[in-house]
């Protein structure tokens, strides 16, 4: 078990099925694992019905109420990292995100040194397509702000198509993720950043939804605006190291040390 691909869904029965087939019909070895947040569209039991046909590669984790895209993907990793997954993936499920290119951010993780691979519109090479100008401009302005305010060397920060190394997500104290909306995506660049980790973008070809609706709302975007403030702030007194408790054995040659030390006295 080295790839898992995370799906969050709420609604997306029009879209489940077909992104599900895409990426198994790779043949690159990806599983899956489909987070749905109580969709009332029954999204979940298309997933629940596909199990049998992908045994031993799709899975479901079923959450109760609309919880936000942040904690839908932290359920995700810490569930993935308990089952010892080597790469781990976010991808939308609208199919904005062309499955296509996971391979291409498996490879720049796996084979050319990042840490995190950014499935990125703004970096040479990659683009959008049947976005209104108005969302364009608004997405590149919110990305050039973010990188104003945080300093942070990454074209695409709110980019959603991303590939972790286990390591990554082990060593980010998961639990010091606040933002739960597309800020989510940020912060967690900026965490893996501030660590020390390599971040490569990917070119890639964003295209808008066919099916469904835009989770896109106001709320969002305000999240966006004022949490890369906050975040900034917040990062002056914040560590996102997850601290590591002591194995049995550093404790017991602590203990051995000190003891060594008050006979020395």
């Amino acid at each position: 078990m080295e790839k898992i691909v995370i799906i969050p869904t709420y609604n997306e029965k029009e879209n489940i099925t077909n992104i599900l087939h895409a990426i198994f019909n790779l043949n690159d070895g990806f599983h899956v694992l489909v987070i749905d947040d109580g969709s009332p569209d029954g999204t979940a039991q298309i997933v629940k019905e596909l199990i049998p046909k992908f045994s031993d590669k799709l899975f479901i984790e079923e959450r109760t109420g609309k919880l936000g895209l942040g904690t839908a993907y932290i359920h995700g990793f810490k569930w993935a990292m308990q089952r010892d997954y080597q790469f781990i993936f976010e991808i939308d499920a609208d199919f904005s995100h062309n499955p296509n290119d996971l391979p291409r951010l498996y490879n720049a993780c796996k084979n050319e040194g990042a840490d995190v691979a950014v499935g990125s519109r703004y970096t040479k090479g990659g683009g959008v397509v049947n976005w209104p100008s108005n969302r364009i401009a608004l997405s590149k302005g919110a990305s050039l702000y973010t990188r104003i305010i945080t300093w942070m060397p990454v074209k695409d920060p709110t980019a959603g198509f991303v590939c972790y190394k286990k390591e990554v997500l082990e060593t980010i104290n998961l639990d010091e993720i606040r933002f739960v909306g597309y800020a989510f995506q940020i912060e967690m660049k900026f965490a893996a950043w501030k660590l020390g980790f390599k971040i490569k973008e990917v070119p890639i070809i964003f295209q808008d939804r066919t099916y469904g609706v835009s989770k896109m709302n106001k709320g969002i975007v305000k999240e966006g605006i004022l949490g890369v403030l906050k975040l900034r702030w917040n990062s002056m007194f914040k560590n996102y190291r997850r601290r590591v408790k002591k194995t049995e054995t550093e404790n017991a040659v602590a203990a051995a040390k000190k003891d060594v030390l008050a006979e020395s006295k």
